[in-house]
């Protein structure tokens, strides 16, 4: 809104979402290697100042200059926190011994980061109508100073090179290169990690797959809505069962193709026990490959995992928007289900050959 009450195009404000693409693709793994070689804390501090400096442009100086300059800035501070959080979040907890409770952490994070955006949605209407942009712009940059304060009272006890040994970009590289050759299974980690979270980008439509069902215009965030709650609460329930993931993931992507499918409204209730599925899973995955990587090189194998998921989740887009084509969102969301099925089998045969393997040793 604020870029079109400016005057710009929907060509210009699509060339400035590029940008920002752009920016998180090229500082995806580098912000991972610098978190292995400098404090994983002070990046994080530098991140949400970063995006706030981008947002306190766009609200003060609105122009397309302004809007290019925020939204480097923001991707930036995005880039940095990727992979660093998962890092020092891990290690500190491996410290205390508490390694399995990182997902259960890790997705109540997520599910309280949900329903914050949610009431920030409901609250920015009403300080849009007093205060205007710039209100919204002066409360944004206060939120991300909040966060750079937050972050500083992180822990960190880890020092790069306090064992001696002056790490450096071409020796961090080499160790996560390591790690990752190997290691068949922070491959696979890698993998599932990549896929989860590239194909579950497809959350952008989920307005479009209800308004599909034929509601009323009004209704329609009501019912996104719904889906975002199935979303949290999925998140907040990260952390058990995860030895049932294959089964479970399964079950998600069936609720995700019957209630894409169906085109009721009913089944956007399917659809959200899918997505809360999906954000489980996603937290399992990402606690299985922090469990299979090294300190060394965590952040950096981390950030490959984010890039994946980010080069993943621009498929989907393209995907999406060839087959729109030819069929509507239902049947798109529907076939969506597929990638979490493939998944879902993949693990289940891996888990099969485990236990074989294991039965065959003690046998031996």
């Amino acid at each position: 809104m604020l870029f079109a009450d400016t005057g710009l195009s929907p060509a210009a404000i699509s060339s400035l979402f590029v940008i920002w693409s752009v920016t998180a693709f090229g500082f995806e793994v580098p912000s991972g290697l610098w978190a292995d070689l400098f404090s994983r804390r002070l990046l994080l501090v530098a991140s949400p100042l970063l995006a706030g400096a981008g947002f306190g442009l766009w609200a003060f100086f609105p122009s397309y200059p302004a809007f290019a300059a925020g939204f480097v800035l923001w991707g930036v501070g995005s880039a940095l926190r990727s992979g660093t959080t998962q890092a020092l979040v891990y290690e500190e907890l491996e410290r205390v011994g508490a390694t399995g409770v990182y997902a259960r952490l890790f997705g109540r994070s997520e599910s309280v980061s949900l329903l914050a955006v949610v009431a920030a949605s409901a609250v920015a209407s009403p300080v849009l109508a007093v205060g205007g942009y710039r209100a919204l712009g002066a409360a944004s940059v206060a939120a991300c100073a909040a966060c750079a304060v937050a972050g500083c009272f992180l822990p960190e006890t880890r020092v790069p090179g306090g064992d001696g040994q002056e790490p450096s970009p071409g020796s961090v590289v080499r160790e996560g290169w390591a790690q990752v050759r190997r290691e068949p299974a922070v491959r696979w980690a890698l993998v599932l990690v990549t896929v989860l979270e590239g194909v579950t980008s497809l959350d952008e439509y989920v307005p479009l797959l209800v308004r599909s069902t034929g509601v009323a215009e009004a209704s329609v965030p009501l019912l996104v809505l719904v889906v975002t709650v199935g979303d949290a609460v999925g998140g907040w329930l990260a952390g058990r069962g995860a030895a049932w993931l294959a089964p479970v993931l399964a079950v998600g992507g069936g609720c995700l193709a019957v209630g894409s499918l169906s085109g009721r409204p009913g089944g956007l209730v399917g659809v959200a026990v899918a997505f809360g599925v999906f954000r489980w899973a996603m937290a399992a995955a990402d606690a299985r490959l922090q469990d299979r990587i090294g300190d060394g090189a965590r952040a950096t194998v981390t950030s490959v995992a984010g890039f994946g998921s980010e080069t993943v989740a621009v498929l989907v887009f393209a995907g999406w928007a060839l087959g729109s084509r030819w069929a509507g969102a239902g049947v798109l969301m529907g076939v969506a289900a597929v990638p979490y099925l493939v998944v879902a089998v993949v693990l289940g045969w891996a888990r099969l050959g485990e236990r074989r393997r294991a039965g065959e040793g003690g046998r031996a």
